[in-house]
């Protein structure tokens, strides 16, 4: 029986972008989460088992199906669908936790693409979005999808949560790349979120919305210096910058050095830069010696700008 064994990949991602907090976000290449979907006779899903990005077995994520976003999106999709089969996932963490780069969120997009990829007849992405954010509302603790859309359709996706499911897929010009740097932290998003303020001078919240309006203009007219005087974060990114110890040294090494703009990455510690392709080399390696300047072990990862979103990359 063909469809009994499915292996997805879905990527890490940028949230917020900066300029657009809870409602953009960026997926990012050559990292991410795996999830192995078996189908088996008894109803419902089961983890056999979870893997970190070194391969050994992981010791700081549960296998109980309700505490999981991997198993809670598969769940959640075969429950709403009347699927007459259970599954047994195998999940494969390629994303640091608590890094700022989408960890929960990956796995929730690849738990739901490897179950919807054991069906006969497959839905499309977008009917699994709802799905894949019933999952990482587990972790961090609101309905937002500013990691789930860009991993699972990929490239920059401008995902308003009063809009959902429905979704705007940006595309960055070519000639961009993003960096992220994940500094030797952690950062709990749930208690990140709790912790910002909850109101906020109207004068800022006008400037901040014509930075992303400005961004977003940007990006549809492919002019590099209308996104560069616009990817700016006046509200969230001051009230999270001082736990990651090392970020006001990582953005000024960045811009210093050509950066169209640098911020937080989701809720940190993980740090993004947006750059034209031929400077991405330099700078990144600029904002890793940054980092480690201050004493802090780091990794980077360059990404082109619009990069592929989730995957199914075997079936048997």
């Amino acid at each position: 029986m063909k469809n009994n064994f499915v292996t997805a990949f879905a990527p890490a991602s940028i949230g917020n972008v900066a300029v657009g907090f809870d409602m953009l976000g960026l997926a990012i290449e050559n990292v991410g989460d795996k999830v192995l979907a078996r189908k088996v006779e008894k109803p419902g899903v089961y983890i056999k088992e979870i893997y970190d990005e070194f391969g050994e077995i992981h010791m700081n994520l549960s296998k109980e199906t309700s505490k999981n976003t991997a198993s809670i999106s598969a769940l959640d999709f075969i429950e709403s669908n009347n699927i007459d089969f259970g599954v047994e996932l195998i999940i494969h963490k390629g994303i640091p936790l608590q890094s700022g780069m989408g960890s929960s969120a990956a796995s929730a997009v690849a738990g739901v693409v490897a179950v919807n990829a054991l069906l006969d007849d497959p839905l499309g992405k977008k009917d699994l979005l709802m799905h894949a954010i019933e999952g990482e509302k587990f972790a961090s603790a609101g309905l937002h999808a500013d990691n789930v859309a860009p991993s699972l359709f990929g490239g920059l996706v401008f995902c308003p949560q009063d809009e959902l499911p429905n979704t705007i897929q940006l595309n960055l010009p070519n000639c961009i790349s993003s960096i992220v740097l994940h500094p030797n932290l952690s950062v709990n998003t749930a208690e990140s979120r709790a912790s910002l303020k909850a109101n906020y001078p109207l004068s800022d919240l006008l400037k901040q919305q014509s930075y992303l309006s400005g961004f977003i203009l940007g990006i549809k007219e492919s002019n590099l210096e209308l996104i560069e005087r616009n990817l700016k974060d006046i509200i969230i990114e001051p009230q999270r910058s001082s736990a990651i110890s090392c970020f006001e040294k990582v953005k000024e090494t960045a811009m210093k050095n050509g950066a169209i703009g640098c911020s937080i990455s989701g809720s940190g510690p993980s740090i993004f830069a947006l750059c034209k392709n031929d400077d991405a080399e330099i700078i990144a390696s600029k904002m890793k010696n940054a980092c480690e300047n201050q004493d802090l072990k780091c990794e980077t990862w360059i990404s082109q700008s619009n990069s592929e979103g989730a995957v199914v990359e075997s079936i048997e």
